[in-house]
Formats: C-alpha cells, structure tokens, sequence
C-alpha cells in the first residue's frame, strides 16, 4: 500500500496596507514646491466643483492636518453651509474617508470677519453643553451668558451691554415684581413703583398680593392675610 502526497490549499496573499497618511514633513515640501516660481502657471482639479484652478493662492491648505485638491471658494462655501444649515461646530474635511476637522485657524483668512466670528460662537456653544446659560434678552445684544455662581439666580448684568436681566425668566429685569407677572403690560408708574420696591426691600404677601415694609423691631411681621413675611 503506497503512500499518497496531499497538496495542501493555497492561502491568497493578504491585501496590501492602505498607503500612510501623508507625514508633515511631505505636506511642507509639498506647499513648499507649490511656492516656487515656476509652480505659478500649474493648475489643479477641484475634487468639489470639478473646475481648473491655479495651485497658487486657490488650493486650500488645512493647516498641516490633510491635504486634499480643493479649491478655497468651495471649501468657504462649505463652511458657511455647514454654519448657517447645520449649526456644525466640528466642520469635518470634505474629502471622502478624511477622518480630520477643518482648523479654524487655518481657514480665518479665507472665511473673513463675520464668519469666523460665528464659527467661534458655535464652537463655545458646543464647549458649554450642559451649562446653565442663557442669552441677553436685549435684542441688541444677546450676548451668551453663564451662571458661573451657581445656585439661583434672578438678578443679573449682562457683561456686554451692562443691562438687567432676570436669569430665571430670561427676560428684563423686573424690579418690584415675580417672573410669573414679568409678561404683564406695566406703565411707566408701575415700573417706578416696582424699582422703589426693590429699594426699599418690601415683601409681597402671596395670599393679597400687598407690599409690607420692615421699619424696625423683630423680623417677624404678619400680614392682614396671617402670613408672616420677612
């Protein structure tokens, strides 16, 4: 009985690795070739508006992070849409299978003033998740504000324009008054009266809804209600 020989199964060989990312040192000699003089007349595609453009002052650079052929009128244009559509803090690179951010920085000079500015609103935004904040009811303002005291708080000063603002209601201030009668139509009188309940420290009885003032003696006073204030 002779012996018989058994091929074995052959293995394919495994896929090659993707190629690396790109080091730092290749994208500086990289934007260091675009640079030189006779790199001026060279043009690329844009991988967004598939158009010609020239590689000097149109390709966007991502400050160091990737490099990929896109065209600084698109990238902007991307930006905004993601600002203005999408409220995107973290504005992901464009490129298919890019798993880095557009830098902020690298993009100021290209998105200009109002733009950027709104970038970092965003960006602070998604930094306070969570906080308790609020925003200046002065529609001139509306300026992002944190309770950085913690506790309760109703009496506030916007840092911005210096006006106040009740933090619990998250309207005007409303001297004199609860933040449940802060939507009630008040004259000029009503107003002044309130401030002068402000400053004069009255207590409001929450049975007659009457102003009673602390001029001496103990701090416990009854209201013809038989509720004690103070």
């Amino acid at each position: 009985m002779g012996n018989t020989l058994q091929t074995l199964p052959q293995i394919p060989p495994p896929p090659p690795p993707p190629p690396p990312p790109p080091r730092p040192d290749e994208q500086e000699e990289e934007e260091l070739q675009e640079r030189r003089p006779e790199a001026g007349n060279r043009e690329f595609t844009c991988e967004i508006c598939i158009e010609p453009a020239s590689i000097r002052g149109k390709k966007f650079r991502n400050g160091g992070r990737c490099s990929h052929p896109f065209c600084t009128d698109c990238v902007v244009k991307y930006i905004r849409v993601q600002l203005e559509d999408n409220n995107a803090g973290r504005i992901k690179c464009p490129a298919l299978n890019c798993g880095h951010a557009l830098d902020p920085r690298a993009c100021a000079p290209l998105v200009g003033g109002a733009l950027f500015v709104r970038w970092c609103d965003v960006l602070c935004e998604a930094a306070i998740v969570g906080s308790d904040r609020c925003y200046c009811p002065n529609r001139n303002c509306s300026a992002l504000i944190l309770n950085e005291c913690g506790g309760v708080v109703k009496k506030s000063t916007c840092p911005s324009c210096k006006r106040c603002f009740c933090f619990q209601c998250k309207g005007v201030w409303h001297a004199g008054f609860g933040c449940e009668e802060s939507g009630e139509i008040r004259d000029r009188n009503d107003v002044a009266f309130g401030r002068l309940v402000e400053q004069r420290k009255w207590k409001r009885c929450p049975r007659c809804r009457h102003f009673v003032e602390l001029r001496e003696g103990c701090k416990i006073v009854k209201c013809r209600s038989s509720i004690y204030l103070y």
